[in-house]
């Protein structure tokens, strides 16, 4: 899907919000879809801001789909709608939920100086909520003995990342119907685990490296990761965080109970980073980002 000569990935699920000045690049969650980002991209849009959401490959198909493409795959989906939104934009701001989050941190590195901020939701470095078993500390160690990618998945169970029943209701529903477009998939094989688990392994290394100032959002009770990835993020990211903790809401803080919330400091701190950015005069804009 195109929008202006901007790839937006395969299929109809991608989609552009707005007509702001400054752009918001939106990147889903592994086995996830735009949709979950939607309610958010209509609050940054309302704010002003043109919202880019693509779709990553391999998603919102089957789990074939999935298993077919690598990190390497969903990066480069990302970095592709990222160099079309960057052509378009003077000002642009990259985040994404769980490992969008992580995806998003990894633009930051290999584009420094060309992203305003980072908005960081739920961010999964690792997957350690109060529903994930307590035995997948072990995965990364299976993983390393032959046939042992085979014998681990990740099944989606309730309450599916979601605190609001309704809405959880609907999710479940959709996903046991196999409607992956608007609810991604039910499980995540092996394979697909082991390369997020590679995507973060790079992450984690160049987290001192990227100095664009951050938002990171996450529930205090994150059901598929804890507060600890946000701290980790806090610790180790280069460049200026702010660090809120949300309450009353799960993993899937971008549609859940507290998603206004999730918009409303979303917005704040676009426009606190933009008006910092427009104090600087032009000609000093690019040493700074060269700085950066």
């Amino acid at each position: 899907m195109m929008h202006d000569e901007i790839d937006m990935g395969e299929g109809s699920a991608g989609f552009v919000l707005g007509s702001g000045e400054v752009a918001v690049l939106l990147i889903h969650g592994l086995t996830g879809t735009p949709t979950e980002l939607r309610r958010v991209a209509m609050g940054l849009a309302k704010a002003g801001h043109t919202v880019y959401v693509p779709t990553l490959a391999g998603h919102c198909g089957g789990n074939a789909d999935l298993q077919a493409t690598g990190w390497r795959d969903w990066y480069e989906s990302a970095r592709n709608t990222f160099v079309g939104v960057r052509r378009k934009h003077e000002h642009v701001f990259v985040g994404g939920l769980s490992m969008g989050a992580v995806l998003s941190m990894y633009l930051a590195a290999e584009h420094p100086g060309q992203i305003e901020g980072l908005l960081l939701y739920s961010t999964t470095l690792r997957y350690d909520g109060w529903s994930i078993n307590k035995l997948a500390f072990l995965t990364p160690l299976l993983m390393r003995i032959p046939f042992g990618v085979h014998l681990c998945s990740f099944e989606e169970k309730p309450p599916y990342g979601i605190k609001n029943e309704r809405l959880r209701a609907i999710v479940e529903r959709q996903m046991k119907e196999g409607e992956s477009s608007a609810a991604g998939l039910l499980t995540m094989e092996g394979v697909t685990v082991r390369e997020l688990h590679r995507l973060n392994a790079v992450v984690k290394k160049c987290m001192p490296s990227i100095t664009t100032q951050a938002l990171v959002l996450h529930s205090i009770e994150d059901d598929i990761t804890s507060r600890w990835n946000a701290d980790y993020v806090e610790r180790k990211l280069g460049g200026p965080v702010v660090k809120v903790l949300l309450d009353d809401c799960y993993h899937m803080i971008t549609v859940d109970l507290q998603y206004r919330r999730v918009i409303e400091l979303s917005v704040d701190f676009i426009q606190q980073r933009f008006i910092q950015q427009r104090s600087i005069p032009r000609p000093l804009r690019q040493e700074y980002r060269q700085l950066a």
